[in-house]
């Protein structure tokens, strides 16, 4: 009866549309790699502020108050009066050497993630648009005057915890301490300036939230990476 039972049973054709099925893929971008160290718009923009401070320096735009508003700095009545273009040029200005090292510093770890993340252009534009913002708060909060690049700085970090935030599952961090980092140097920025007149956390608070709107409508360039492989794999 076994021997009957075995004559009787019928092999299994493999057809193409099984070996074709679609295999269930999770894949997440390893977001570290491929990240230089000399990204361009960062290392641009780190050499115009140095160029630009240097011409305060040579110009004796640092020399008292009314020489930095002169120079361009951020003033609520004069924006009132039709200067909108401090809002931009204030953010170019800096009010002593520790203030735009500690900046440019800021602004290569960040901005160098911020590049990687979503390309240059974007980085730029994140930029640009997260220092407009933090001049816009600044000069609604308070009268001034204002300089620097923390505003734009900040954004750029909200642009990085929005992509972190709203692409985790896409994304795989190897070394977990950067976000720790980013946090421990925002949370330290925003606390030293409650008890530092001179820190205009109103420009900082301005600039992140510009850089995380921004962000939020941005598809990620690292994410491309994510999608080629998946095409691959099917």
């Amino acid at each position: 009866m076994e021997g009957e039972s075995a004559a009787n049973e019928q092999p299994i054709r493999i057809t193409a549309d099984m070996l074709d099925a679609p295999r269930p893929v999770d894949v997440r971008v390893d977001f570290e790699r491929g990240m230089g160290y000399a990204p361009p718009a960062t290392l641009m923009l780190i050499v115009a502020l140095g160029a630009v401070f240097g011409w305060q320096i040579s110009t004796g735009a640092l020399a008292s108050e009314e020489s930095i508003i002169a120079a361009g700095a951020l003033v609520r009545e004069r924006i009132a009066q039709g200067e909108w273009w401090r809002l931009l040029s204030a953010t170019v200005l800096h009010g002593g050497v520790e203030h735009i090292v500690g900046n440019a510093m800021s602004l290569y770890i960040l901005g160098k993630a911020s590049e990687h993340a979503y390309g240059t252009r974007s980085m730029l534009l994140i930029y640009l648009a997260s220092g407009i913002a933090g001049s816009v708060l600044s000069a609604a909060m308070g009268p001034g005057p204002s300089v620097g690049a923390s505003g734009a700085i900040f954004g750029l970090m909200g642009a990085v915890m929005v992509l972190f935030w709203k692409h985790h599952h896409q994304l795989m961090v190897r070394d977990k301490r950067i976000g720790v980092v980013v946090a421990a140097w925002a949370l330290f920025t925003i606390g030293t300036g409650l008890v530092t007149p001179m820190i205009d956390n109103a420009a900082h608070l301005g600039g992140m939230f510009g850089g995380m709107a921004v962000a939020w409508t941005l598809r990620p360039r690292v994410l491309a990476r994510r999608v080629v492989f998946l095409r691959e794999q099917q």
